[in-house]
This record gives C-alpha cells, structure tokens and sequence, in this order.
C-alpha cells in the first residue's frame, strides 16, 4: 500500500480532492481558481502536493515553521521582516539537522505571493523531515519545505481578548528551544484547549515562581502609568513583533509577574498574527480602555503599511 496523502495546509477542506498516489504535481495552466503553494522547487495547486504518511515530521513534530505577514502599502505589497522570520526558520531548522536554503525559502515566500495575488497576507513557511523509517532518528529523512499564503487571519479576532492563566508549564528553554518547533506547539494547544473550556479566548502561561512567560502564540506587554514594559522570560519565544514594538516605544524588557500584570492598567499581546492586541481581562481583572495599547496598535498598522520612515528598512517588496 503506498503511503501517500493529499496535503492542504492552507484551503478549503471541504472542498480539496485526495490525489491518488499515481497523481502527478499540478501543470502550471491548471484550474487558477484554487490557491497555490510553493513544494520543493515548484508551485503547486493546493489539493494536488503530496506527502508520505510515513513522514518523521507526521509522527514526531521534526519540522519548523513561521508566521509572516504581508501588508499592501502605497508603493505595492510588501513582507514584513521577512528576513528575521527566515533567520529564526533556519536556527530550529540546523538544531533538527534539516537542511534549509534561506534564499530559497525567502524567493518561495516570494513567488507564493504573487502566484496567489496576495497583497494583505499571512504566509506559512514550513520545513520538516519527510518518509523514512520509524524511529527518532533524523538521518535517511529527506528534506521538505512548504510555503501557503492565505487571505489575512489574526491571531485573537483583533478583539479585546478575555485571557486564562493556564494550568500547563510552557516548555522550559532548556528542555525545548524557543522557536517555532512543530512539536513543542502540543504545549500551546494544550494550554487554549483547557482556558477555552473555562470559557476564555486565550491561554497565559505563568511559570513556577509566578512570572509571566507569554501566551500560547504571542508576547505579553503591560502599561503602567504610561510607561510600557516588555514582559522578558527565558522560555518565551523572542518575538519579532515584540522586537519591533520595544524599538518604537522604548519599552523596557524585564521579568514580570502575575501579581504585577493583574496590577496593571493595562494589558496587551502582541505577535505577527496578533499584532497589538489589548487584552480585556485576565481571570477576574478586567481591564480599562486601554489607550496606550490602542496608540501601540495603531502605529504599528502604520509601520507594517509603510507610512511611518522606520517602515523601509522592515519592508521586503514583491
């Protein structure tokens, strides 16, 4: 029996058609309709890639991904700090002995995008390790890379999110690097599955001696009397989004705790999915107004568009 399956990362499920395994990559003249993703070297109509079911990174998460934006400006479309998403890629890519091509992967992100039309976009790049045998070991696994782009989803719906303190551990930096491994993401899925069923929007992970770390797919910041503060822990992910906001608002890096951030005046997330999200309550806090996050948010829309001069040296035309 061959080990074979339609993969649709990005698409209609309703609507993509299983190849058979005898299947053929998609012709370049076929149906325009549907999206297209870029699969080692070629693009791709998004119901006809293919990949083994026996791959390493189906049963053991050996595979790394971003999430990019791209943002329609008055000059034409452009990627938002495409370069630090792809040099993040690469490190959990040479920590999983992937093989990986960042001018490759950044002219598929590339040729994605104007194959799909997209000016407003989330892209997903994604490398993993594919058929083989089973077991732990990476060697014999060929490399695989991916890129979809979808019509812009956000992180959190852009409301004001009502937030859980998770009960789950974030994975502790020296036992999982913070970056986009696809495996370490059963800890955040996790996490939003058991604070949902409590009724809330999102997850928040508190570490052991009660110091904020992050949210299961964003940064945290807080406001007080103005001042911003960049929530610092070891086992968050160094955002890119959260880079960028210390740059333009001078904002201070530092641990911060529960009892600290429940005291804030305000509160909010941030992420290249989430951008600047005010946050509205954590468990029985709730939140004011938020101003100072609305400002936030509000220059960083500017920024990502191009309309502010820090934009140009973030902003990676196509």
């Amino acid at each position: 029996m061959s080990l074979t399956a339609t993969v649709t990362p990005i698409g209609d499920a309703a609507s993509a058609r299983h190849a058979s395994p005898s299947q053929k990559p998609a012709h370049p003249c076929a149906d325009s309709s549907l999206p297209r993703l870029w699969f080692d070297g070629e693009l791709h109509d998004a119901d006809t890639a293919q990949a083994a079911l026996n791959t390493h990174a189906l049963h053991y998460g050996s595979g790394v991904f971003e999430g990019v934006r791209a943002y329609a400006t008055a000059h034409g479309a452009a990627v938002f700090r495409l370069p630090e998403h792809i040099e993040r890629m690469r490190r959990g890519a040479e920590l999983l002995g992937l093989a990986f091509d960042p001018a490759q992967a950044t002219e598929a992100v590339l040729e994605t995008l104007r194959a799909n039309r997209h000016r407003d976009a989330y892209i997903r790049p994604l490398a993993w390790l594919g058929a083989g045998s089973f077991g732990l070991d990476t060697e014999g696994h060929e490399p695989h890379l991916m890129v979809a782009t979808t019509a812009t989803q956000v992180h959190l719906n852009g409301n004001r999110a009502r937030i859980g303190v998770s009960r789950w551990r974030r994975n502790p930096a020296d036992s999982l690097p913070p970056l986009k491994l696809c495996g370490a993401y059963v800890n955040s899925i996790l996490a939003k599955r058991e604070t949902k069923a409590r009724g809330f929007d999102e997850a928040l992970f508190v570490d052991a001696d009660g110091y904020v770390v992050e949210c299961t797919g964003a940064n945290v910041f807080i406001v007080n009397g103005g001042q911003v503060t960049a929530v610092e822990h070891r086992d968050a992910l160094p955002g890119i989004t959260r880079d960028t906001l210390i740059l333009l608002s001078g904002a201070q890096s530092r641990a911060v705790t529960l009892e600290e951030l429940r005291a804030a005046d305000e509160v909010f997330a941030c992420g290249t999915a989430a951008e600047v999200a005010p946050i509205a309550e954590v468990e029985d806090r709730r939140y004011g107004d938020n101003p100072v996050s609305r400002d936030l948010a509000a220059l960083y829309a500017r920024v990502v568009r191009g309309e502010e001069p820090a934009s140009g040296r973030w902003l990676t035309e196509f």
